[in-house]
């Protein structure tokens, strides 16, 4: 058996992301790697800017707010062999652009999520994100950004397919990269105490497995 991790495109992403990941919708994918075994792709992760500056600045403060990459979808089929969804995180990092040294993510606390992954691959744990609603649109799996750029606050009052919903706690997860001297830097500067990690049942949701979509060949 041979197991390796290959940049490939967007693209190639979007079975995994709108037919297998239980958001269904695309986030953003500047970078995006495939986990390949015997030159099938079983799983795929993919990194983006964070949704809006307010996160990136909200990590370690505006100085290093350029530096902040979100690790923005995980996906991996069932069969794969254990440890597989680790080996895919901690390797596609290193394959990141070196500019890029701080990495976070979430682990979603409404679909049963505790970040086991994360833990497995030394990201810090910094708590559960705030209690806070978020802007919905009936009948649409549209990000709240996007829902809001839509239309105006005092329109989406008023009509009635905008509703407000409480937006699901999530686990946050951060990493940084570089060398001792840069990580300790932006830890010091981390805005977020870290905490122990969140231990627990983890949920499984339903969902189907993406049949080779992809083969590569590598010699």
């Amino acid at each position: 058996m041979r197991i390796i991790i290959s940049q490939i495109n967007s693209k190639e992403c979007y079975d995994w992301v709108l037919k297998k990941h239980y958001a269904h919708r695309k986030p953003r994918m500047q970078f995006c790697f495939g986990l390949f075994i015997d030159g099938n792709m079983e799983g795929i992760v993919t990194f983006g800017l964070p949704a809006t500056p307010f996160v990136a600045r909200g990590l370690c403060g505006k100085e290093y707010e350029t530096e902040v990459l979100e690790l923005s979808r995980l996906v991996i089929n069932s069969n794969v062999p254990k440890n597989s969804a680790s080996f895919l995180v901690a390797n596609s990092i290193k394959l990141l652009p070196p500019n890029f040294k701080i990495i976070v993510s979430y682990a979603d606390t409404s679909v049963g999520h505790k970040g086991y992954i994360y833990q497995a691959t030394n990201f810090l744990y910094t708590g559960l994100t705030i209690p806070m609603k978020e802007w919905r649109l009936k009948n649409s799996n549209l990000h709240c950004q996007n829902v809001c750029k839509t239309k105006t606050l005092e329109e989406r009052k008023k009509d009635v397919n905008f509703i407000q919903i409480a937006r699901p706690q999530k686990h946050r997860y951060v990493l940084f990269r570089g060398d001792r001297r840069e990580k300790r830097e932006r830890l010091k500067n981390l805005k977020y105490p870290t905490e122990s990690y969140p231990k627990g049942k983890s949920e499984r949701y339903d969902c189907i497995d993406i049949k080779n979509t992809q083969l590569r060949l590598f010699v």
